[in-house]
């Protein structure tokens, strides 16, 4: 369903990305795992077009979608959650939400998923008429995961979705990830919790120094004695 290919991105004269592939299949949840400056979240802002790449390509099945606007891919179904949640903190939850279905046109649509959002959130609906900046920071990271679900994606980017969060935050909102997915969204996974990472997603990839050095199912690549090593804590 969705494919980086050979991608390499350069930040001045910093070489950010390497020939970075990977594939993410329908329906599942994979997980990018690395330390910080391994080149995860420069990965993500590449496959959103926010980040421009100097080589490679990304596709959407198997439609070319490099050379696209952000504004496009989300279109074609493919919506972000930024690292630090970057929700509008002079506006409304509401108004959050509303911005996050703007492309939706049909006002049924845009109620259904409303409807849907806060089914998922109960959290947001009681703040509905609160200001986005006044939220805790587990709020927040909800709101900006229901502003990304009110474009109604197949394929959500979620970078660092559990940053700052206190370990029973943590939980939920993993939980809501795998729940997310469970409805029919495919989601690529930006997470420095690595163990919560790898026990929600199908497959997995690991990046040192913008490049891919290890990638397989899930549940076997968090039995390996390097992964134990660095991220696990074994």
């Amino acid at each position: 369903m969705f494919e980086i290919r050979d991608l390499s991105v350069h930040y001045g004269g910093i070489h950010a990305l390497k020939g970075v592939s990977l594939t993410v299949e329908d329906g599942e949840i994979v997980t990018l795992l690395g330390g910080n400056g391994a080149g995860k979240s420069t990965t993500l802002r590449t496959a959103s077009g926010l980040k421009k790449p100097t080589a490679g390509k990304v596709f959407i099945d198997g439609r070319d979608i490099t050379g696209l606007s952000a504004q496009a891919r989300v279109k074609l179904g493919l919506s972000q959650v930024p690292e630090g949640r970057r929700v509008f903190p002079q506006m409304t939850v509401l108004e959050n939400l509303e911005l996050g279905g703007y492309l939706r046109r049909a006002r049924g649509e845009k109620a259904k998923d409303l409807d849907d959002v806060y089914d998922r959130f109960p959290v947001l609906a009681s703040r509905r008429r609160q200001l986005a900046g006044t939220l805790s920071g587990g709020e927040q990271q909800m709101l900006a995961m229901g502003r990304a679900m009110m474009a109604h994606p197949r394929i959500l980017l979620l970078d660092e979705p559990s940053m700052g969060l206190a370990p029973l935050l943590v939980q939920e909102i993993f939980d809501i990830i795998g729940s997310i997915n469970a409805t029919g969204t495919t989601i690529l996974l930006v997470e420095q919790n690595a163990n919560k990472a790898l026990q929600v997603a199908h497959r997995a990839y690991v990046m040192e120094t913008g490049r891919i050095v290890l990638s397989g199912p899930a549940d076997e690549l968090s039995k390996t004695e390097d992964i134990k090593r660095v991220y696990l804590g074994g």
